[in-house]
Parts: C-alpha cells; sequence; structure tokens
C-alpha cells in the first residue's frame, strides 16, 4: 500500500515547529545538544517523516511532587518537533469549535481566563448575586491513565481529512512510550505515585502521557464531545471546564443531580468516569474553588492552600531561587480581585528572605544590592 504525500512544504513547516518548541527549552541540555547539528537533525527528521518512517523515540520519566506526585513523561526534541508540527497544522480547525468555557492548552484560555470565566458565569445564574444558586462541581478519576485511544483516534479521523496529516496523528497517538523509556529518580519518589495514577499500570492502548503538548491537545479533543454534550444535549448555559475539572451552575440542585446522571453516562461513553470523592454540590455562597481561586460574591480571591504552599517553599527553597519564584508567586496571587492580603504576606516572606519589594502596590520583588 503507497504511502500517503507528505505536504510539499514539509520542511519550512519542520522548522517552524522546531523554532516553537526549542523557545521555552532552549537552554535544557537536550534541546542543546539538539541545537549543535539542528540542520543535520532537522533534515534527518524530514527525511523519516515524508517518506512514512519516522517512529517516536526514547522517553524520560521521572516524578514531580508539587502540587502533588504525578509521573511527567519527558519526550526527545525531535519528538517534542514533530508534536508542535501536528500541533500547528490541525489545532485551529479544532479550537474553532471548541465552546467557549473549555479553558486549559488553549491559545489565551489558562487559569486567569478560566476563573473569569466561571465568575461571569456565577454572576449570570445568579443575576448579579441577586438570587439563590448552587454549583456542581466534579473530577475525572484517573483522567490521563484512562484515555482510550481508540475513542480518541476516532475523533481525529472525523476532522482530519488529510491521509498523511492523520497518519502522523495516529503514529503519535497510538504510539506506547512504556516500550522505551528511561526512569529517572530515586526509588522512594517513584513510589509516591499511587499505583492507579501510573502509566506504567495503565492497560494497553490506553493513557496519555502527562508532559507532552500533543497529550495536553488530545485531552481537550476528547472531551469537546463531552462539552458539546453538556451545552446542546443537557442544555447547561452556565458551564466551565479546565482540563477534567468541570463546574455546572444552577438554581436548582435537583436539576443538578440530575445533570451529574447525564454526566456520568456521557462519561462513560468515552470510557472514563467521575470521581465520587471530589463530587461536590452546594450553594454558590459557599465559594466556588476553582482554578487556584475561591469565587465568592463580589470577589475573587487566593485559594488558601495555595498561599499557604508558596508561603512554606519561599522559606524552605535555596536563596538563589527565592527572588524568581517569589515574583512568580506574586504574579499568581496578583490575578484574584481581592489579593492584598496575599501579596502582604507573600512579601513579609521575601523581606525574610533578605528581598526588597515594591512599597505602594506590593506587586513585585527586587534584588538587594550587596555590597
Amino acid at each position: 500500500m503507497p504511502l500517503p504525500s507528505a505536504d510539499p512544504n514539509l520542511f519550512a513547516l519542520l522548522v517552524q515547529a522546531y523554532l516553537d518548541c526549542r523557545r521555552h527549552k532552549r537552554n535544557s541540555a537536550s534541546m542543546l545538544a539538539f541545537e549543535a547539528r539542528a540542520e543535520h537533525h532537522l533534515y534527518e527528521l524530514h527525511e523519516a517523516l515524508a517518506s512514512g518512517t519516522y517512529q517516536p523515540g526514547q522517553s524520560i520519566c521521572f516524578v514531580v511532587r508539587h502540587p502533588r506526585p504525578r509521573e511527567v513523561w519527558a519526550a526527545q526534541p525531535r519528538d517534542r518537533i514533530v508534536h508542535h508540527l501536528l500541533y500547528n497544522h490541525i489545532a485551529a480547525r479544532f479550537h474553532a469549535a471548541f465552546v467557549a468555557d473549555s479553558c486549559a492548552c488553549i491559545p489565551g484560555r489558562g487559569t486567569l481566563y478560566g476563573a473569569r470565566r466561571l465568575d461571569h458565569q456565577v454572576r449570570s445564574c445568579t443575576h448579579n448575586w441577586q438570587r439563590p444558586a448552587h454549583y456542581l462541581k466534579l473530577d475525572l478519576a484517573n483522567f490521563f491513565v484512562s484515555i482510550d485511544k481508540h475513542v480518541l483516534l476516532a475523533q481525529l479521523q472525523r476532522r482530519i481529512t488529510e491521509p498523511w496529516w492523520m497518519a502522523l496523528a495516529a503514529t503519535i497517538l497510538m504510539h506506547d512510550p512504556r516500550t522505551n523509556v528511561q526512569v529517572r529518580g530515586r526509588p522512594d519518589e517513584l513510589a509516591l505515585v499511587p499505583p492507579h495514577k501510573s502509566l506504567f499500570n495503565a492497560p494497553a492502548d490506553h493513557g496519555l502521557p502527562i508532559g507532552n503538548l500533543s497529550s495536553q491537545f488530545f485531552a481537550n479533543v476528547l472531551l469537546d464531545e463531552l462539552d458539546q454534550h453538556i451545552k446542546h444535549r443537557i442544555r447547561s448555559p452556565h458551564y466551565v471546564r479546565y482540563v477534567d475539572d468541570m463546574v455546572l451552575l444552577h438554581p436548582s440542585p435537583q436539576w443538578l443531580n440530575h445533570a451529574r446522571e447525564q454526566v456520568q453516562a456521557k462519561l462513560a461513553d468515552l470510557h472514563l468516569a467521575v470521581n465520587p470523592r471530589k463530587t461536590i454540590l452546594q450553594s454558590v455562597a459557599r465559594g466556588v474553588d476553582f482554578v487556584g481561586q475561591v469565587i465568592r460574591p463580589w470577589r475573587r480571591t487566593t485559594r488558601r492552600h495555595t498561599l499557604l504552599t508558596a508561603l512554606h517553599r519561599l522559606m524552605e527553597m535555596p536563596a538563589a531561587n527565592v527572588y524568581a519564584a517569589g515574583n512568580s508567586y506574586l504574579g499568581t496571587v496578583r490575578q484574584a480581585t481581592h489579593s492584598h492580603a496575599e501579596r502582604a504576606a507573600l512579601c513579609k516572606a521575601l523581606l525574610r528572605r533578605g528581598h526588597a519589594v515594591e512599597g505602594a502596590r506590593l506587586e513585585k520583588a527586587f534584588r538587594r544590592r550587596t555590597t
């Protein structure tokens, strides 16, 4: 069977994908090694893609502890470039069809967009906090590990009509990184990840590796079918989703309970399930915890656990990292509409670590001069 023809502009597209890939990874050891012979590596990658012989290479698996222990799978630079290549070509057609209430891994739709979107939805549902309403918060159980690749492949095939690009998407999606992996880290760190959350224990043709651009994009494609079902079949006008966390709003808690049953039925079609321990149904007046912020009447504040974690890490981390981390945390809490107390607490921690802070608005830290 002849291979599908590659895009005639493939090399130009590959170069652009390479530039996109290295934008935030240029100082990593693997990217520096790739850049040392960039032209040679790009030519070899182009030939493999054009001939249809490209296969993903080795992944590196390690564990991060914050905010909770989880596996991260890092692909090699050549594979990350291919992920960007596919994403650059097909993402726009999917993004155009996504509902406005889908956040995460979409240009312009990060955590701040999600918090603002939910704030808007709460105000709309409560008539600007003048009427009572309830919210149903759902979280998917072991989401990335549970993804059925065959279900996702069928969704991709409906929108990717070019044979070569579909073949590339299938190659990336169906690749099992467990067959060629280098595990880094101490055994005690690896043991922190619960077995049911480890990709090593996922069934065949299930699970996407956390850490790849392609995995984040594929996850949004999979759950777009759920978004469309909630908006157009269940007819929930007030709804927001960030990755696998979703919130539905309605004046009636009975309606929300019925909606939960319909959501669970749709998730079963996608071979996914709700985590019952993280299902919440209560009044919005008590505050809605979402993407690191708590939406309450007339204000958004930073989640208390997020602030306490930041303060603890600022006091414990090496001095060389405090300046960058402190400004990062200040930028995070500043996204809330009411954050003066949180910024003051962070600035006090930064002063204790020997840095100066902006006195008027408490929004920036400075390195203190040493004589």
